[in-house]
């Protein structure tokens, strides 16, 4: 199986991405390819022995920077790291991409490359969550993929996230909940009250409406929002983690007795410093999408993107798309929503327009 990694992408590319890559191809047996500039990457290469390991380069001449916009990024670099690794999925030459470039750019070019899934209107980003549960993770969506979301979309994103978490959290039935600020079915706003109504009606097992602070308790296997709530969930709950991490590690270097309590502690700690640790778990696949998509954190690690490589690989292996049209189909029966002509140009339009730059 060969996985597209976009060695450009991210804030320590290409070095990040090129080391990710090896520890992957090394530790998973993947064919992998490198797309990006050819030199550079050679460079990264050369400093690992990787003569029988199944890397290649795939040449891109441009390059999309993390503060560009999307829109015009797209429009004005034709062969970018992001958009060729995209093309090697569509043509088959590779059967997942993993790019911690440009979200924005990553979206588009996803959208147009790739398409959506039949029945999908807008795709979602499906990221995992630490639960206070021994074993136990939350994942969220959307993560960041749609800032504003009707209805029907958050119903989508409940029904690609159950899709997702019977595979990954390997869970039957698994516990849809609804972001909100209250547990009672009439809170939240206008999207929220409605999209509380379908759930209820589609035959998920649906538990309500979810407050924040249930959110790392493990009260659902599934957490569905808007991508402006959930990425903020999202960076709240990394944050935390960080300050967290270092204020244990303060709290053992105050003195002698303290650091020989760490001696002590040291297994539980670093068990407890992976669970929170996003690198462990990769990237965020882009559900909803005619191929798989991971993408990763900005400021991914050569760790993080070994981990988002091989999540692209046991994703694609498990065909995961096909689950996900089966429940679409099942749940939904492939309805396009009243009016609109094309769900695929209502949501690409706004790139073009240069309305989603922020992403």
């Amino acid at each position: 199986m060969n996985v597209a990694v976009d060695a450009m992408g991210g804030d320590y590319a290409p070095a990040a991405v090129v080391e990710g890559a090896v520890y992957a191809a090394r530790e998973a047996g993947l064919a992998i390819t490198l797309v990006g500039d050819e030199k550079r990457v050679l460079e990264e290469l050369k400093k690992f022995p990787h003569d029988n390991l199944l890397i290649t380069i795939k040449p891109a001449s441009d390059v999309i920077e993390m503060g560009e916009s999307p829109s015009l990024a797209l429009r004005r670099k034709k062969n970018s790291s992001i958009k060729v690794a995209m093309e090697l999925v569509k043509s088959g030459e590779a059967a997942a991409v993993v790019s911690a470039g440009n979200t924005g750019a990553i979206l588009a070019s996803s959208i147009m490359i790739l398409k959506p899934l039949k029945g999908i209107e807008r795709p979602t980003l499906a990221s995992f969550l630490p639960t206070a549960k021994s074993g136990q993770m939350t994942i969220l969506v959307d993560a960041g993929a749609n800032v504003d979301c009707k209805a029907h979309k958050l119903l989508q994103f409940g029904i690609m996230g159950h899709a997702y978490a019977q595979y990954i959290l390997d869970k039957e039935s698994p516990k849809i909940g609804l972001l909100s600020i209250g547990e009672e079915d009439n809170k939240g706003n206008e999207a929220s009250r409605e999209a509380f109504q379908l759930f209820n009606r589609s035959g998920l097992n649906f538990i309500g409406n979810v407050e924040a602070k249930e959110v790392f308790r493990g009260t659902a296997d599934v957490l569905v929002c808007d991508g402006f709530t959930g990425n903020i969930a999202l960076k709240i709950g990394e944050s935390l983690a960080e300050m967290f991490i270092s204020a244990i590690k303060g709290a053992f270097s105050r003195n002698l007795f303290s650091k020989m309590a760490y001696f002590f502690m040291k297994t539980p700690f670093q068990e407890l410093k992976a669970k929170i640790d996003y690198s462990e778990y990769g990237g965020a696949p882009l559900l909803g999408i005619n191929g798989i998509c991971i993408i990763g954190h900005g400021s991914s690690s050569s760790k993080a993107i070994k981990n988002a490589i091989i999540l692209a690989a046991r994703l694609a292996e498990k065909d995961l798309n096909a689950r996900i049209s089966q429940e679409i189909t099942s749940r939904l029966g492939i309805q396009t929503v009243p009016g609109k002509k094309s769900a695929f140009l209502s949501w690409i339009r706004p790139y073009h327009q240069g309305e989603k730059e922020n992403l």
